[in-house]
């Protein structure tokens, strides 16, 4: 980790970390989450309800399930990742603002995320 980032850890360590996306997603406020109609990104793989091999996110298979990392911000490789930049470079306002919830985190750590993400309504917002 370079001298001008944050540590990532934080209070949020335990518990709702496991909402935020590999890829920068926020789920906990999203809606097909709340009502059920998606398990997230990493919900389910932690007490064996779902297995990873059979995911098909190739940024969740590297992120979580190969690298052990809570978020691909963790990740030593997240400059130079080509699955995460052809994700990220997709048409459409939510591959940039999930790009934005990586930096955000680098920078100032996931306890400064969780606060401005807690009021989200969907799997993005304003940082």
């Amino acid at each position: 980790m370079g001298s001008n980032m944050k540590s990532t850890s934080g209070p949020y360590e335990a518990g709702e970390i496991r909402f935020i996306g590999c890829c920068g997603a926020y789920c906990k406020t999203c809606r097909s989450l709340i009502l059920g109609q998606c398990k997230g990104c990493k919900l389910g793989y932690d007490d064996g309800e779902r297995n990873i091999a059979n995911s098909k996110c190739k940024i969740k298979v590297c992120c979580f399930g190969i690298k052990k990392q809570k978020t691909c911000a963790d990740c030593p490789e997240y400059p130079s990742c080509d699955i995460l930049a052809d994700f990220h470079g997709k048409n459409g306002y939510e591959y940039k603002k999930y790009r934005e919830s990586l930096e955000f985190i680098l920078a100032n750590g996931y306890s400064d995320f969780m606060k401005r993400a807690k009021d989200w309504k969907r799997a993005y917002g304003e940082l």
